[in-house]
């Protein structure tokens, strides 16, 4: 009997080539054991900088840094056998200009292997996501809110309401003209989400943009139940693991001071004794 071929990851063309067919489904991962569980049902996973509040305690994403991201990123990197990986590029890394945006693409690229890397921001980053995607760094681009910019932005608000629509598509449009492969809108009305999906070559990729969208990402800890910090609007709860875990985590601690735990199916014995 011959061997099962290797399973074929999922690259960036093959993500573009997914506009207007079936949905794509993303989920966060930053683990390992994440990725391993994420790999079978989804086309991408996404290593995002939410991971400094999900993971680190951070209160918002600004303070994540390369090496947290390369970190996370080969960690994920290692647990995926299909599903594509992509890598956000953290905060101070690429708004300096082109260049800076080239030597941290490629640092983040060649130290855990992803094929791709996510950035933030429309018209005003268009030169820096062509000059990326000319040097062969696919780009996945991310409008509407950006957290990244949440000081100027004044917290996590909807954005792409009344005049704020027009320039959402802007942003969209310019980075599909620039080269990304694909754009994520996050927080951008039901409507406006699906002018642009309609608008656009390239699939977009919804977190808060309601149905209309060519795939959905989530972070994976709040849909499971795990991240119980910040809960916005738009996230579903899939399963309710905090609650399981504290709910052991409260029985094992019970068990140890009560010495019910480690009974005698949980050691070794005495071998020289058990033989006398």
């Amino acid at each position: 009997m011959s061997a099962s071929p290797p399973v074929r990851p999922v690259l960036p063309p093959d993500i573009k080539a997914r506009k207007g067919g079936a949905p794509l489904v993303v989920l966060t991962a930053y683990t390992t054991p994440v990725a391993r569980l994420v790999d079978p049902h989804c086309d991408m996973a996404l290593v995002g900088d939410s991971l400094g509040m999900v993971l680190h305690g951070l209160p918002s994403t600004v303070g994540v840094t390369m090496e947290m991201m390369i970190l996370h990123g080969r960690a994920v990197v290692r647990g995926l056998s299909r599903a594509m990986p992509i890598i956000d590029m953290p905060f101070g890394s690429y708004e300096e200009g082109p260049q800076q945006a080239f030597r941290n693409a490629a640092r983040l690229m060649a130290e855990t292997g992803a094929p791709s890397v996510k950035l933030e921001g429309g018209v005003h980053m268009a030169d820096t996501i062509a000059f990326l995607t000319a040097r062969g760094v696919p780009v996945m681009a991310h409008v509407g809110l950006t957290p990244q910019s949440v000081n100027t932005l004044g917290g996590y608000k909807v954005v792409g309401r009344a005049e704020e629509a027009d320039k959402v598509m802007a942003d969209a449009r310019a980075c599909e003209a620039a080269g990304a492969f694909a754009i994520v809108l996050e927080k951008v009305p039901e409507g406006l989400s699906g002018r642009i999906t309609r608008a656009l070559t390239i699939p977009t990729i919804g977190i808060g943009a309601g149905v209309d969208c060519d795939g959905q990402v989530l972070v994976v800890d709040d849909m499971l139940g795990l991240f119980t910090d910040f809960r916005p609007k738009f996230v579903k709860r899939y399963a309710d693991l905090g609650k399981q875990a504290d709910a052991a985590i409260a029985t094992y601690a019970a068990e140890v001071r009560t010495r019910a735990f480690p009974a005698p199916e949980h050691g070794f014995p005495d071998v020289l004794k058990a033989k006398s």
